[in-house]
């Protein structure tokens, strides 16, 4: 059974490396890249600002902890646990891997950027879902596009992409429980502390 599913996530990965062109080797190595979003962060940065202003400390240190989570226990829990072979490193298929930019580490599952990227969509999709539900489009849509340029670059399968967004969404929604149940306190704490 798990022979069968990883040979589909593999048939699947060669299909859709396979579709490749000039113009999307650029685009897609680009929205991988780790700098190419900084304009995107700082938009955000100053919605988060502009909603909720002082606030904004909290949600930036709830942030850091969120990425700096999905970041590590991607690398240490998953990729170092199952040790999986990015597609680029895998001999068997290595010849057909169409790879944009640099194949990375040597193990590939889960995917760091789909779970970074799921994460902070998450996260910010819940803060702001009672003023702005168009954001959690823009915010998948973006975090989709990310996780589909690591599989267009050959750098890893679908499955390492989705499972990664699964547990960025997981780990972005437990983030968001406890910053919204620590703020809570925290302005519970100030009121009180205001009326006495």
């Amino acid at each position: 059974m798990i022979e069968q599913l990883k040979n589909i996530d593999i048939s699947l990965f060669l299909f859709l490396n396979g579709l490749h062109n000039h113009f999307f080797d650029v685009l897609m190595y680009w929205t991988s890249g780790k700098y190419t979003w900084i304009p995107f962060y700082l938009l955000l940065l100053l919605l988060v600002y502009k909603k909720f202003k002082t606030q904004t400390w909290f949600i930036l240190i709830a942030v850091t902890v969120l990425i700096f989570l999905s970041d590590q226990l991607s690398v240490h829990l998953f990729k170092e646990t199952f040790q999986r072979y990015r597609p680029c490193h895998n001999l068997n298929i290595q010849e057909q891997v169409h790879v944009v930019g640099k194949c990375g580490g040597s193990f590939g599952f889960i995917s760091s950027h789909a779970s970074n990227t799921f994460a902070l969509a998450m996260f910010l999709s819940l803060l702001f879902w009672r003023n702005a539900k168009k954001m959690f489009y823009v915010l998948f849509i973006w975090a989709a596009l990310v996780g589909y340029s690591r599989i267009y670059n050959g750098v890893h399968y679908p499955a390492d992409v989705s499972v990664g967004a699964l547990f960025g969404i997981l780990l972005g929604i437990m983030i968001y429980w406890i910053y919204n149940f620590s703020m809570r306190k925290f302005i519970l704490q100030k009121n009180i502390l205001k009326n006495e």
